[in-house]
């Protein structure tokens, strides 16, 4: 049986994709579980840096939850029960605390709805020059449940992130580089290549390093700038503490590329 999210790894690289092709890469119940899967393997893997997640085909990163399934679950629900989408809900990794390790979302055609959601939970994302995104929950009278309505407004403008909230109109990868949500578009043959490329640029660089200052960026977000500060201090004299940190002075000083073990 083939699975529906393939996880594959090589040279501190994960690759996460979700592979439904025929349905668009939709996310039904066995591939929410997959991806839940796979970022508990992201973080638990002291072999993996960096990961990189894609949708299979070149149609779709993914076109959101599986409506088909979800309207098969409701016909079998019980009346008064526990709605079908709260329970696919608690499944994806969107709801999960943050893995700080890095993600790239390579963004290979429609992100809609949780696909997009599923991109905005990744810290890079780089995209092909035939992506659409956008969350269309207000069509179908719903709003995101998978972070689309917190995320969003924290990456881009706030008045455009309620005109794709409000309107569910699609928007070009071009257009959503434009205002911020993408980091770069390339041309859809290049475009896994862009995202190995930049996870082998991540991955030059002290792993602890990297997860750290993701770190510091995440919570400081959240914090006053005194205690977002004081986090910055913590992170750092714990990272003096490590063999990397000792090693990358030492490379510079003998002119040398540091070999970092993430220890």
């Amino acid at each position: 049986m083939v699975s529906v999210v393939l996880y594959e790894k090589k040279d501190h690289i994960a690759f996460i994709t979700l592979n439904r092709p025929e349905v668009m890469n939709a996310i039904n119940t066995e591939a929410a579980r997959g991806l839940a899967e796979a970022w508990d393997n992201v973080r638990d893997d002291p072999e993996v840096w960096t990961a990189i997640v894609t949708g299979a085909g070149d149609r779709a990163f993914s076109a959101g939850a599986d409506l088909k399934e979800i309207a098969a679950m409701r016909m079998q629900a019980e009346p008064g029960g526990e709605p079908v989408e709260l329970t696919i809900l608690r499944l994806v990794p969107m709801r999960k605390p943050e893995v700080y390790k890095p993600f790239i979302a390579a963004l290979n055609g429609v992100a809609a709805g949780g696909g997009l959601e599923l991109a905005l939970i990744c810290d890079i994302r780089i995209a092909a020059d035939n992506a659409r995104l956008g969350l269309r929950e207000v069509v179908l009278s719903l709003i995101p449940g998978w972070g689309g309505t917190q995320r969003l407004p924290r990456l881009i403008p706030f008045g455009m992130a309620l005109e794709i909230l409000m309107t569910g109109d699609f928007i070009s990868a071009e257009e959503a580089y434009r205002i911020g949500l993408v980091n770069k578009v390339v041309p859809f043959d290049e475009l896994m290549p862009a995202a190995e490329a930049l996870a082998r640029r991540i991955n030059e660089n002290g792993p602890l390093a990297v997860r750290a200052a993701k770190e510091a960026a995440y919570q400081g977000m959240r914090m006053p700038l005194d205690e977002g500060l004081q986090l910055e201090r913590l992170l750092l004299q714990s990272l003096l503490m490590s063999e990397d940190a000792k090693k990358g002075p030492l490379a510079f000083a003998q002119k040398r590329k540091p070999e970092y073990k993430g220890i």
